[in-house]
C-alpha cells in the first residue's frame, strides 16, 4: 500500500529534519509510530497523507509514484486516507454532524443514505448531544473525538492518527483505540503516532521509532 525508498525531507535550506527513511506499509497491517518530541512524527503522517512532499527520495502509494500526480490525482488518492492531526482541522463554519459527514459528501453521496451512520458514530463516541455544536464552543477532548469520527467514518484503506488520544481520559482512550482496532479488523491500514509506552505494550503491533531523523523498524 505505501512504500518509502531513500525519502528524505528539510525545510527551506535548513538540515534534513527526516532522511534515508525507507519502509512499507502492507495492506490491513496496525502499526505505532514513535519517538521523541521533535523527531518528525507529524512530518511524516503529512508525507503520508500527501499534504507535505520529500525533498528526495521515491514515495508510493497505492500503486503510484506521488512525484507524478497532478493536484487533482493526489485529491482522488487522499479519498482513501484519513487522518487525525492534533490541530483538528474541524470547520468553524459546519455543525459537529456536518464535519463528521464532510468526506460523504466529498463523495457526492446523498445524506439519506449516510445520516444515521453518522448519528451513530457521534454518539458512539459521546457526542450524541453535540451534533449541532459549533467547533468552537467544542472542548478539546470534544474536537478531537469529533476529528476521529470524521477520519474513519468511510472506513479509509489507510488511517493516519497523531496523538488520538492524548485529550481523552484513560477509559475513553480505550474506546477510541477500540474503534481503530475495529476497523483494522474490517481492512484499514492503520498507523497511530504516540508517546504513550503503556498505550502500545496493549497490542501486537509493529513499531515504527523515529530517532535523530532515521527510521527503525520492529516487528
Amino acid at each position: 500500500m505505501v512504500r518509502f525508498e531513500n525519502v528524505g525531507l528539510r525545510y527551506g535550506l535548513g538540515p534534513e529534519v527526516l532522511r534515508d527513511l525507507s519502509f512499507r506499509i502492507a495492506p490491513r497491517s496496525f502499526q505505532f509510530l514513535t519517538g521523541p518530541s521533535g523527531a518528525g512524527k507529524t512530518s511524516l503522517l503529512r508525507m503520508l497523507f500527501l499534504s507535505l512532499r520529500p525533498t528526495r527520495g521515491l514515495i508510493t502509494m497505492f500503486g503510484r509514484d506521488i512525484s507524478t500526480l497532478d493536484k487533482n490525482a493526489v485529491a482522488a488518492l487522499r479519498q482513501h486516507i484519513g487522518i487525525v492531526l492534533q490541530d483538528f482541522r474541524l470547520l468553524d463554519h459546519m455543525t459537529t454532524y456536518e464535519n463528521v459527514a464532510l468526506p460523504f459528501r466529498v463523495m457526492g453521496r446523498d445524506e439519506s443514505t449516510y445520516r444515521r451512520e453518522v448519528v451513530d458514530l457521534l454518539r458512539w463516541v459521546g457526542l450524541g448531544e453535540r451534533m449541532d455544536a459549533l467547533p468552537p464552543v467544542l472542548s478539546g477532548g470534544e474536537k478531537q473525538r469529533a476529528a476521529i469520527a470524521r477520519a474513519v467514518i468511510a472506513r479509509p484503506q489507510l488511517l493516519l492518527a497523531d496523538e488520538p488520544t492524548g485529550n481523552v481520559d484513560p477509559t475513553l482512550a480505550r474506546r477510541l483505540l477500540r474503534l481503530f482496532v475495529e476497523l483494522h479488523r474490517s481492512g484499514t491500514s492503520v498507523v497511530i503516532a504516540t508517546h504513550d509506552i503503556a498505550l502500545m505494550d496493549q497490542y501486537d503491533a509493529h513499531r515504527l521509532v523515529l530517532h535523530e531523523g532515521r527510521l527503525h523498524v520492529y516487528e
